[in-house]
This record gives structure tokens, sequence and C-alpha cells, in this order.
């Protein structure tokens, strides 16, 4: 099985950008699917964006829409997420997950979690 780990956390202002890294190891990051999520105090997990295994398609909630991009380089088996015009909304501790290339993209759980990266946004 993969395990994720996820790293770029911190605090920055609003306005800022910033970018997270999930790092894979265990299996070839090419033969998953991975996404993002958040989760801020008090609230529920929140889905982000997912990107195909092989990067052909991308998705993205709509609150991140046209501010966070989704991408990777199976060749160094991570996973990016970059977030562009930070809101102290988006302070939350965010997660990468994936699931194998064989099941649907577009819905459905995912079967592996990194443990998390903190992002504060302060105005």
């Amino acid at each position: 099985q993969v395990q994720l780990q996820e790293s770029g956390g911190g605090l920055v202002q609003a306005g800022d950008s910033l970018r997270l890294s999930c790092a894979a190891s265990g299996r070839p990051f090419s033969n998953y699917h991975g996404a993002w999520f958040r989760r801020a105090p008090g609230n529920e997990r929140e889905f982000l964006a997912v990107i195909t295994s092989a990067s052909i398609s991308t998705k993205y909630a709509d609150s991140v829409l046209g501010r966070f991009t989704i991408s990777r380089d199976n060749a160094k088996n991570t996973m990016y997420l970059e977030m562009t015009n930070l809101k102290p909304e988006d302070t939350a501790i965010y997660y990468c997950a994936a699931k194998l290339f064989t099941r649907d993209w577009t819905k459905g759980e995912y079967d592996y979690w990194g443990q998390g990266t903190q992002v504060t946004v302060s105005s």
C-alpha cells in the first residue's frame, strides 16, 4: 500500500500563496488517483481537488476553483496543491489522499491518507 506525507503548510497572510506537497512512498504513485481535502476547526472534512493517476483530468470544489491548482509529478511520486490569494477562511489542516486508479475518480471514498499539514491564514 502507499504511504502519504504532506508538507509545506505554515502561517501566511491573506492574499499570500502557498504550495503544499504530498510525498508518496511504498508503491508507485502513478497507480493512484490523488486528492486534497481540508478540515477547519468545528467543520466537516471538505473535498478540494482531485487529479487522475496520469494527470489527464482534474476536478475542483467551487470554494477553491480559480485559486487552487492540483498537480502531480509521478516521476517524483509527489502531488502538489498550489494555493493563491489565500483567505482567513482557508485556515485548516490540509490532507492528501489516494485511491487505486481502477476506482472511480469522480466520487467515492479514499483508502490512503496523510497525517495532514496545518495552514493558517491571518487577516
